[in-house]
């Protein structure tokens, strides 16, 4: 047994406290605001006993509507609960041409913020995150608890995979690892990158996994005028920028095209983040306009709240007192 609102309780204190008070000072008068003479009188017309049980009655009532307000749970109760969403999988390029800042502050941290606004968003969906470049690995399988997802999301960076070149192929295909393979629908990948790409098999690949149900929505990072690529040395902290193998200075460039192309593949939509605040919505409220299925169906046990019988045997204490007759019957 236990109380929602245990505070309550203290009330009982002081009402046992003036009801003792009653017993051992007043006992002896029925009205003690009048002289005991008078008191005398008017016992002579009404019953003190039946005053006695009427008082009872009221006090008995005011105890259980004390403990009724402090929320008694008795017991337990099982209930289901069900989730309903999609199965979301982010992809997100973790290579070296997303530290271009065009976009501020890099194309990898603005990506960040907005897939963190966007978990933040989601309601009951389950979400798993893919980080990519030459080789691609499943980061976080599918869970719906959004607060481990929004660690592991702060926790990526261009240098957790050394293999660099971007290979979108990949990625889509450990996001299809990533499904079971027992619905054939409610499966949406978000691939966000700037569209690099050393692979040619990315539309095919897009194509077969709309035939299984993966709908594949792009997120281009990046702008078409492009930057260079930073590169920090960790001992000097200084800056320096990307070459090729001739010396040149790389700009690296939103490639929208193949992005398109993928999404249109994949039965999906473009979407591009740009330095305008909340990105994130476009995909946001394409997720919620989408058919959802059961995500899990699972029963709890809690304490069943009982102050319903208590509160409504104090109403009738209440009744019973201020009907109670107390004139005493004159025999005749």
């Amino acid at each position: 047994m236990s109380f929602r609102y245990i505070w309550v309780l203290l009330f009982l204190l002081v009402q046992i406290g003036l009801w003792l008070y009653w017993v051992f000072n007043i006992k002896d008068n029925s009205y003690p605001i009048v002289s005991k003479k008078m008191d005398k009188i008017i016992a002579k017309h009404i019953d003190l006993s039946k005053i006695s049980i009427k008082n009872n009655i009221l006090i008995i009532g005011i105890l259980l509507l004390t403990v009724s307000a402090s929320g008694p749970q008795i017991g337990t109760r099982i209930r289901p609960v069900e989730r309903k969403g999609v199965d979301l999988v982010i992809a997100l390029d973790t290579s070296t041409s997303m530290d271009a800042e065009d976009v501020t502050p890099s194309r990898l941290s603005k990506s960040k913020l907005e897939v963190a606004k966007l978990i933040k968003n989601l309601k009951g969906d389950r979400v798993a995150i893919i980080v990519f470049a030459g080789t691609s690995h499943l980061y976080l399988p599918l869970t719906t608890d959004y607060e481990a997802a929004l660690l592991f999301l702060n926790e990526i960076d261009s240098e957790m995979i050394p293999t660099q070149g971007t290979i979108l192929s990949t990625a889509m295909n450990k996001a299809l690892e990533s499904f079971s393979n027992d619905v054939d629908k409610f499966k949406v990948m978000m691939l966000i990158t700037d569209g690099e790409d050393h692979d040619d098999k990315a539309i095919e690949i897009a194509s077969k996994a709309s035939e299984m149900g993966l709908i594949i929505n792009t997120v281009g990072v990046g702008s078409k005028s492009g930057s260079l690529i930073p590169i920090e040395d960790k001992k000097t902290k200084k800056v320096s920028y990307k070459r090729d193998i001739k010396g040149n200075l790389i700009t690296s460039t939103l490639n929208e095209s193949i992005l398109k192309e993928i999404a249109t593949a994949g039965g999906g939509s473009y979407f591009w983040f740009a330095n305008s605040a909340d990105s994130y919505k476009e995909i946001s409220s394409v997720l919620e306009n989408m058919e959802k299925k059961t995500i899990s169906t699972h029963e709890f046990s809690e304490y069943e709240d009982r102050y319903q019988l208590l509160g409504l045997s104090s109403v009738f204490c209440f009744i019973i007192s201020f009907a109670f007759p107390t004139k005493r019957k004159i025999k005749r």
